[in-house]
């Protein structure tokens, strides 16, 4: 499939299942070899991932859905809440949590001084084209993802759970599985409002 093909197939995903034909061990191999090969700041590499599968994957989403209840306006803004948790993310067959090691970036900003103030900035930068980029892999692979942003409510539990290092900072969630319905056609800005080619 050519890139571009590539890129109008991914789709953010809300109903995911389990029915993977993967193993574990070849999505894993797919996220590493994703993010591995995404740019960063002077190749810093400050992107960190977790993925869980299974119990594990189950787990994080439930303990989103008991951290959720404690910002909950009202019962049933909670049980809306739940209901897509549990229709959307839990469905999936797995979760792929990305994280900045923040003590690399820490120190990129002590030994090239000059541009500290740039070194977070360009780790979410980073961070934007690694998520991508294990969209677009796992699309390859015939599954379905969205991404989520659960942090910083969910952070204390996802270290406290998965063995997570305290210079790991949560950034986002992307739940991931079979694609049990297809996404709504997506629509477009005006070209003219977006974009402009500026030649001599």
């Amino acid at each position: 499939m050519s890139f571009t093909n590539l890129q109008k197939q991914r789709r953010t995903t809300y109903v995911l299942g389990k029915k993977v034909t993967q193993t574990p061990e070849e999505i894993f191999d797919i996220v590493k070899s994703a993010v591995k090969n995404s740019p960063t700041a002077f190749n810093n590499q400050t992107v960190r991932v977790i993925v869980l599968i299974g119990d594990l994957h189950d787990k994080l989403w439930q303990l989103t859905a008991n951290r959720l209840k404690l910002e909950a306006s009202d019962e049933d803004a909670y049980n809306n809440t739940l209901a897509k948790i549990n229709r959307s993310f839990k469905a999936g067959y797995g979760t792929i949590l990305f994280f900045t090691d923040t003590s690399v970036v820490k120190s990129f900003e002590e030994n090239i001084p000059l541009y500290a103030e740039n070194f977070y900035d360009w780790s979410e930068q980073g961070h934007g084209i690694a998520e991508y980029a294990t969209w677009l892999a796992l699309t390859e692979a015939g599954l379905g993802a969205s991404l989520q942003h659960y942090n910083p409510l969910i952070d204390e539990s996802v270290v406290e759970n998965f063995d997570v290092p305290s210079s790991w900072r949560l950034r986002a969630q992307m739940p991931f599985g079979s694609i049990e319905s297809s996404a709504d056609d997506k629509t477009f800005v005006a070209d003219d409002d977006r974009f402009k080619l500026l030649k001599s």
